[in-house]
């Protein structure tokens, strides 16, 4: 099979498709400040439709909680609103026939503002009859009242697997143990059931020969797949023929990071992404029986950024890439989605198309278009008359027409690797010698920037700043040599390619070098103080946003050293050598710096735990060295509260515009 040219965004070129448009009410955001504007979490998000298309479902927000709400799809007449009492939301949720829901029932705790999710799955009929409490831990006893009657319980989170709109009566669910001190291990060994959407009766149909499984299902809702990783964070697949597992490896593939992506013509035959050692990840056509393998598509730049499944067929029909601005390669041109998608690039110009839901027979698609400036618009799409409805906007208070480009940009390090980023420039401004915030990624690996509606980045452009995103080395999407080229290059490469993009940017004439500060969060936190460490004279100022700071101490404190792999992998990405990991940690090296100083934590930050904040506090007092600090104890590692997220913003553009001179 040929590699399909890739359709890019800005080239694409098909017929407009008629579209009608459905005005919402206005609310009233006069009142709110930008930094509330841009803080404000979507008004709907998770729009989905029914298996037939009577129903339209999404996810809104009410006094703080998520609830559910049912619409009628032809007249947008809203039949119910799904809700938990208490301190519980809705969670994800799924379609799991024509008329049933099945929904993960999250808990909003006083100590921490990010849902904490036990592993409950509850069910309900569209028009909010037939309640059954289908997973969970709580007891086989009918709860005091409430009319949902429990099935026996299990100490295990469920996730849904495969939700079998076909099956009226059944969905398949995933299993995740809980340890001895009743936290959800994914090291455990998982297992598959499948639930009964009425009653909650389960039967196990299958485990996973190893740990941190994904399971996959074929056209039939039959596991088929599971990838895990061992303890060594080597990631194995195994395929299921007559009731057993069969490790991939036995097909002599010759490739890393394999993953099945879709079955193909037949049983048999699959679609699967892999790379051979160093390059990019490419997708194949692999037949099981023989283990012959033919590839399909592969970009010699960037791994795709996602892959994309028919959902009547369920084979795969389309790969995204993104090395700039998103782009496609089609795996069958004939596929019905493969020209359904083309009509849709058509049809919304200068957007990024996503196919969100469907119906069964996909007569009836969820389409979410959206851009750098555009956070998102859902649409309907009829396939048989070829017309676009407008539904609604993911944040209707922001105008698209005013808000900043983002630009793709690359350049070259001072070792001779060539990096890519994001410039995002402010609406209205000449693009010169403006005041520039450096903005570094978490992760690092395996994590890059995109293109695409950035609220932060945007908050900022909104005030005059441009923004600069670097993916510099270790960052996911552009091969593993690349990835592999950021190990236990923490506190030296790495900040050197952001360094030389901040250069870069300044002497192309886009920033002021002596308005520019760097601010991030997780990895970029640890990154702009780092940063700051290096090149000192570069930055006025370094905001650290729930930052490492002290990486001996992450094999210490922190989730990812709590598990076996996770300690595995500190070993691989970071080394053992004390004398290194001192000079890459900025709460050892704060003689160093010149740049002032906000640090942001959350204090039930698990990933980045509050003695990171702590240690670097420690050693900038020690050098009587002035710092402010912002601490949300009810937070974790990020933002999950709008109010808190509006806060951060005001006070980050406060101290940018002191030390930024604005």
């Amino acid at each position: 099979m040929k590699l399909f040219r890739l359709a890019t965004l800005a080239t694409l070129c098909l017929p407009m498709l008629p579209i009608a448009t459905f005005a919402a009410t206005p609310t009233t955001t006069s009142a709110l400040s930008q930094a509330q504007l841009f803080s404000k979490g979507d008004e709907y998000s998770d729009v989905k439709i029914s298996p037939t298309g009577k129903y339209l479902s999404a996810i809104t927000s009410v006094e703080g909680k998520n609830v559910l709400l049912v619409l009628d799809t032809q007249t947008k007449k809203l039949l119910n609103a799904i809700s938990f009492p208490g301190n519980a939301q809705v969670g994800n949720y799924e379609w799991a026939n024509s008329e049933r829901l099945v929904l993960a029932k999250e808990y909003l705790k006083g100590w921490q503002d990010t849902p904490i999710y036990y592993g409950e799955l509850l069910a309900v009929n569209a028009d909010g009859s037939r309640k059954a409490y289908l997973f969970g831990f709580d007891s086989g006893e009918q709860q005091t009242g409430s009319n949902i009657k429990k099935n026996p319980p299990m100490r295990a989170s469920a996730f849904i697997l495969d939700p079998l709109p076909d099956d009226e009566r059944y969905m398949l669910v995933n299993a995740i143990p809980w340890n001895d001190r009743i936290n959800l291990d994914v090291e455990l060994l998982q297992d598959v059931y499948r639930v009964d959407l009425f009653n909650g009766t389960r039967k196990r149909i299958a485990g996973s020969p190893i740990g941190q499984a994904r399971f996959m299902t074929d056209h039939q809702g039959e596991v088929r797949f599971v990838a895990g990783e061992d303890s060594k964070n080597i990631t194995k697949v195994f395929y299921r023929k007559e009731g057993n597992w069969v490790n991939t490896d036995k097909l002599n593939l010759g490739l890393a990071d394999f993953k099945p992506l879709s079955f193909a013509d037949d049983k048999n035959t699959i679609y699967a992404a892999g790379r051979s050692q160093g390059e990019t990840l490419g997708v194949y056509k692999i037949n099981l029986e023989t283990g012959d393998k033919t590839e399909i598509i592969q970009d010699e730049n960037v791994d795709p950024s996602n892959f994309w499944i028919n959902g009547t067929n369920k084979q795969l029909y389309a790969v995204e890439f993104e090395n700039g601005y998103p782009s496609y390669a089609f795996v069958d041109n004939e596929d019905s989605h493969a020209k359904l998608l083309k009509d849709l690039l058509g049809a919304l110009p200068g957007h990024q198309v996503r196919i969100v839901s469907e119906t069964r027979d996909a007569d009836k698609l969820v389409v979410l278009a959206f851009n750098d400036r555009n956070p998102g618009d859902y649409y309907i799409f009829d396939t048989k008359k070829l017309k676009l409805e407008y539904l609604v906007a993911a944040k209707k208070w922001l105008d698209p027409e005013q808000m900043a480009e983002v630009k793709p940009i690359s350049f070259t390090s001072r070792d001779g690797k060539k990096l890519h980023g994001y410039l995002t420039l402010p609406f209205g401004k000449e693009a010169k010698n403006l005041p520039l915030v450096v903005n570094p990624h978490g992760g690092p690996y395996g994590i890059r920037n995109w293109w695409g509606f950035d609220p932060q980045n945007q908050y900022l452009a909104s005030q005059g700043i441009a923004v600069l995103q670097v993916n510099f080395r270790g960052s996911g999407g552009y091969g593993d040599e690349f990835e592999r080229a950021g190990y236990q290059k923490w506190g030296s490469d790495i900040q050197h390619d952001i360094i030389d993009g901040t250069q870069y940017v300044i002497d192309q004439g886009f920033a002021d070098k002596e308005r520019i500060c760097i601010v991030g969060g997780s990895f970029g936190g640890y990154s702009a103080l780092q940063s700051a460490v290096l090149a000192p004279d570069m930055f006025k100022c370094a905001i650290g946003v729930a930052g490492v700071y002290d990486l001996e101490l992450m094999f210490n404190e922190g989730d990812v050293a709590s598990r076996r792999s996770g300690t595995s992998y500190l070993k691989e990405v970071l080394g053992q050598d004390k004398a290194v990991l001192k000079a890459m940690s900025p709460s050892e090296n704060v003689d160093k710096l010149k740049a002032n100083i906000l640090l942001v934590h959350g204090g039930e930050d698990e990933r980045a735990p509050i003695e990171q904040l702590e240690s670097l506090e420690k050693g900038l007092k020690a050098h009587n060295y002035p710092y402010q600090k912002l601490v949300m104890d009810n937070e974790g590692h990020g933002f999950y509260n709008d109010e808190h997220r509006a806060k951060y913003y005001e006070q980050m553009l406060s101290f940018l515009k002191t030390n930024l001179k604005l």
